[in-house]
Formats: structure tokens, sequence, C-alpha cells
């Protein structure tokens, strides 16, 4: 194999590219689930103050959020749920007020996010229906 050629070969028809789609959308989905908490109740975050998330969560932008004014509580929700690991999720988001913010913040996180929280915890998918 030269140098310049991929070690995985492109899709060579629309199946194909689906199938790799798939397993990409599978794969994404999967590292979400991974770092679930087994339960809500495993989120014991604080819930007022100023909070500084290292930086394997908040590599870019702010890095430091005041719990205690609403867009940058949400901004520090959306960032851990995307980035952060299960200990992350754990240490820094609280269960009552993801629940409070979860109608709101379900339409700021992305689709597989908000799907693979909404899968494994229902009192999240009845208060997003309940906004909707």
């Amino acid at each position: 194999m030269e140098i310049w050629q991929s070690v995985r070969t492109p899709p060579t028809s629309s199946s194909d590219l689906a199938a790799a789609c798939a397993e990409d959308l599978s794969l994404y989905r999967q590292k979400f689930q991974q770092r679930l908490p087994a339960s809500l109740d495993e989120l014991r975050g604080p819930v007022r103050g100023v909070v500084d998330l290292p930086l394997h969560v908040a590599w870019s932008g702010l890095t430091s959020y005041d719990l205690d004014k609403p867009r940058q509580r949400m901004g520090l929700y959306r960032t851990v749920l995307h980035e952060g690991l299960r200990e992350d999720l754990t240490s820094f988001l609280n269960q009552d007020v993801l629940l409070e913010l979860w109608p709101t913040l379900r339409r700021l996180v992305g689709r597989t996010v908000r799907t693979v929280w909404e899968d494994a915890f229902p009192q999240l998918a009845s208060r997003g229906r309940a906004a909707a």
C-alpha cells in the first residue's frame, strides 16, 4: 500500500455509503451510552457557585461557569453532556438541575446525546414530551 492511500477504502455504492454512515452513527451513539451513569441519582454535582471544568471537558472557549447565571448553567450542562466522561457527569451535573433544564436543554444538545439520555432515563423523555 502506498503512503498516500487511505487505510479504509471509500464506499463504492450508495448502500456501502449508508452502511458506513450507520456504523459511524452506532459508534458515536455507543460513545455516549458508555459514559452514562447507572441512574440519575448519581448526578450529585453542585447547584450554585462557580464551577471550573477540566481541560478534557472544556477544551475550547469558556472553562469557568457561574451556576447562578442561567445561560452559564445551561452552557455548562451542554458542554458536560457532550464532552464529559462518566466521572465528569456525576461530578458536575445535578439530577434536580438536569430535570429542570431538560425541556430546553434537549433542544440545545445534539440528537444523539438527546436520544441516548432519553432512552436511558424515561423521566427525561417524559419532561421532553411535556414541553413539546
